[in-house]
């Protein structure tokens, strides 16, 4: 289940690493199907998310509890942390919101294994100044929060992100490569975990 904003959702005028995640968890032998309440188009057809353009992650945690219990997963891909602005200091507000989905997804599936991401960054500022401080503690969180029954894995999208070339021209949303790049860091992840679940 990929969680997350319109950075998860995507939209026509930008790109998404859904599509070409299943791309390469397919052709590496994976079998996967994405799950959620949300549907959008892509050349594999109607993929399923949880994906909420316009949305922080405190909404996100207001919905994402039920809708897993719902539509139950083996493996979570949480991206959320955009969607605010640097004067509301959210950076408490986003870590608790992280929180809860985990604690709610764990009540549905208490062996789920969660891959939480250190958000890109965005090159739109002064709004999103407050997302590298905000990965220092997602990756704190993280070590927090896991468990040996339900790993939290920490997959760092910042890594080899530049926003001046991995996005659009609203500094924020990703761009083709930046999508393949999103897309690489979440498989890179996925084929250790799924490989110890086979």
């Amino acid at each position: 289940m990929p969680i997350g904003d319109s950075i998860t959702e995507g939209a026509g005028h930008f790109a998404v690493y859904r599509y070409p995640l299943l791309k390469m968890l397919t052709e590496a032998g994976c079998r996967v199907e994405y799950v959620g309440t949300r549907r959008s188009n892509s050349p594999a057809g109607v993929l399923k998310h949880e994906g909420y353009s316009g949305k922080n992650a405190e909404y996100i945690a207001s919905v994402v509890g039920k809708h897993f219990s719902e539509h139950p997963a083996d493996i979570v891909l949480i991206h959320a942390g955009h969607n605010h602005f640097e004067h509301e200091k959210p950076i408490a507000g986003i870590l608790a919101a992280t929180e809860k989905m985990i604690t709610d997804i764990r009540a549905a599936n208490s062996d789920v294994v969660v891959l939480l991401a250190q958000v890109v960054t965005s090159g739109k500022l002064p709004k999103y100044s407050y997302i590298p401080a905000l990965n220092e503690q997602i990756a704190q969180l993280g070590k927090k929060l896991s468990t040996p029954r339900s790993p939290v894995i920490i997959v760092d999208q910042t890594a080899g992100w530049d926003w001046r070339t991995d996005t659009i021209s609203d500094h924020v949303h990703p761009n083709e490569q930046g999508a393949q790049k999103m897309a690489q860091h979440w498989f890179d992840a996925l084929v250790k975990v799924m490989g110890k679940k086979n």
